[in-house]
């Protein structure tokens, strides 16, 4: 395990940390400048995951080497996810069957991952970009929360079409990986949220840090302690840089007034109540967001007081008209509004089979029309 860390370590962290000394100590130390290895946090997090699991004797030793490589370089799910515990597939690594309602089903998520990514998370994140390119000192308040909501949609349908895409050639290969978001824009609580964003990671932290670390089982302080050092963890995970940490923590602040009184508020049936529960989400969610998408402080305190500005400009004007539709389709397709009637449909029947051949074609020939095609999750 610390070999895997130190890994990591060396790859991700070497130049943050020199950085981060040079600057504190006023010396020149040359930064490493490593090419960071395509999804080395999520793999290393899987051995870790098999390794705590042998030493605990929750699951025997692999044997065959083949059979591990497999596990650990799972090429569906390696540079973006799901993470995939060795429990989750121990069993399919030596004896699995691929028939033909699996890979029809591992066709489907392929497709509507694929869809998600191209179609929705390209389009509407080309907004955030422009604005960025704009500079945050020449947008308008209204265009500064226009820009977020974007990015807000851009990493969700990015990172849950990469997901779901793992899923299906998973499926299509005789895997059943992990689900990995459950309509986390729905939420009414950050508390909620986190039990619906990127799943197998909130269940690393938790089964191999949070409650080995003693969860709320220690009394208040060591309980309180235990989150703070937990989300500032998983802020780090995400980059090497300062930010990442903060929005991290701004989740602990969070969660740790909602367990203390908040949630109370948030889950109460008064409408009233409802109303703030979305507000606070809404709002706090971009906010979060845009602490995460920026990692110079300099430009975030700039995109911060445009936010607040409160001034009004008829920028946003132009940019509502050109992606007024990608937002209704981000927010449509971010609630389980369409999910019962898609079920409902014969999964045999030719309507059904039509509009995901119809879905594919366009996504194609949107990826060769276009050449905007970022890779969020790269420095993971």
């Amino acid at each position: 395990m610390i070999t895997n860390l130190g890994i990591l370590g060396l790859f991700k962290y070497s130049d943050f940390f020199i950085d981060n000394i040079n600057n504190l100590f006023n010396v020149s130390i040359s930064n490493l400048e490593l090419a960071l290895p395509l999804g080395i946090s999520f793999y290393t997090f899987q051995i870790m995951s098999y390794s705590i699991d042998v030493y605990r004797g929750k699951v025997k030793a692999e044997k065959n080497f083949i059979d591990f490589g497999a596990f650990v370089a799972l090429f569906p799910q390696l540079i973006a996810g799901p993470i995939v515990r060795y429990t989750d597939i121990n069993k399919e690594l030596k004896n699995r069957k691929v028939d033909f309602d699996q890979i029809r089903d591992g066709i489907e998520l392929f497709i509507f991952g694929l869809a998600s990514k191209v179609l929705i998370a390209n389009a509407i994140g080309s907004l955030w970009d422009e604005a960025s390119e704009l500079g945050f000192s020449n947008i308008s308040s209204p265009l500064a929360w226009l820009s977020i909501l974007a990015f807000t949609f851009q990493i969700y349908f990015d990172f849950s079409g990469y997901s779901l895409m793992a899923i299906g050639l998973g499926k299509m290969l005789g895997f059943n990986f992990p689900k990995n978001f459950n309509y986390p824009y729905i939420s009414k609580s950050m508390t909620e949220f986190w039990r619906r964003w990127h799943i197998t990671l909130g269940s690393w932290f938790r089964e191999y840090l949070y409650i080995p670390l003693g969860g709320n089982r220690k009394g208040t302080l060591r309980h309180y302690f235990n989150l703070f050092f937990v989300w500032a963890v998983t802020g780090f995970w995400h980059g090497a840089s300062w930010n990442f940490v903060f929005w991290g923590l701004l989740f602990f602040i969070l969660i740790s007034l909602e367990k203390l009184f908040l949630l109370n508020i948030l889950e109460g049936k008064h409408l009233l109540s409802k109303i703030f529960s979305r507000v606070y989400f809404i709002i706090l969610t971009m906010i979060g967001w845009a602490v995460f998408a920026i990692t110079d402080f300099n430009d975030l305190q700039l995109f911060f007081s445009r936010l607040f500005a409160f001034d009004i400009g008829t920028d946003v004007v132009y940019y509502i008209r050109n992606y007024f539709m990608v937002f209704i389709l981000a927010g449509v397709f971010s609630t389980p509004i369409l999910k019962k009637p898609w079920e409902h449909l014969n999964k045999n029947g030719a309507v059904r089979t039509i509009i995901l051949l119809v879905l594919f074609i366009i996504t194609v020939a949107y990826i060769v029309d276009s050449s905007y095609n970022p890779f969020l999750y790269f420095r993971f």
